[in-house]
């Protein structure tokens, strides 16, 4: 969708240029500034569609694949982590200058027992407390990161 809305953005400026051509000067110094600032506007957006592309969202395709039913806590592919529960608590501390801020998330899986999970920056908006959510952590420079945050 993102995709989509990029490329009908970046064609709105290109024919704003056309509109000066035919219509206006654009020889003249308005003309030529306003033709320059409509060509950053389109570069601008058009480098976003193009970026949205390599990622390969494109705006025809599903955006995410269905999640699979596991059982909660830790599981491990490699670099990056995955564990689902549901959010009990967040807490922020805003570290010293120089070093990265840190959050405290206790997670609760369906069996009663909780654990807790220290992540780099402010996850107070990431993760709502209450919801039941599977996380995808990696380890960077011995912190965890998150990742991804998809609703289970």
């Amino acid at each position: 969708m993102v995709l989509l809305i990029s490329l009908i953005l970046a064609l709105i400026p290109l024919l704003g240029i056309v509109y000066i051509v035919v219509f206006g000067s654009p020889t003249t110094v308005d003309g030529l500034f306003m033709a320059l600032i409509l060509l950053s506007i389109s570069a601008i957006l058009g480098l976003n569609a193009l970026i949205e592309l390599r990622k390969g969202k494109s705006a025809f395709a599903p955006s995410r694949s269905a999640l699979t039913m596991r059982a909660a806590g830790p599981v491990s592919d490699g670099s990056h982590r995955k564990t689902r529960g549901k959010v009990k608590d967040v807490v922020f501390f805003e570290s010293n200058v120089g070093q990265p801020n840190k959050s405290i998330v206790t997670l609760s899986g369906g069996n009663g027992a909780s654990q807790t999970l220290a992540l780099e920056g402010d996850m107070r908006n990431a993760l709502p407390v209450g919801q039941t959510l599977e996380i995808t952590l990696r380890k960077e420079a011995g912190k965890n990161v998150l990742v991804d945050v998809n609703n289970a």
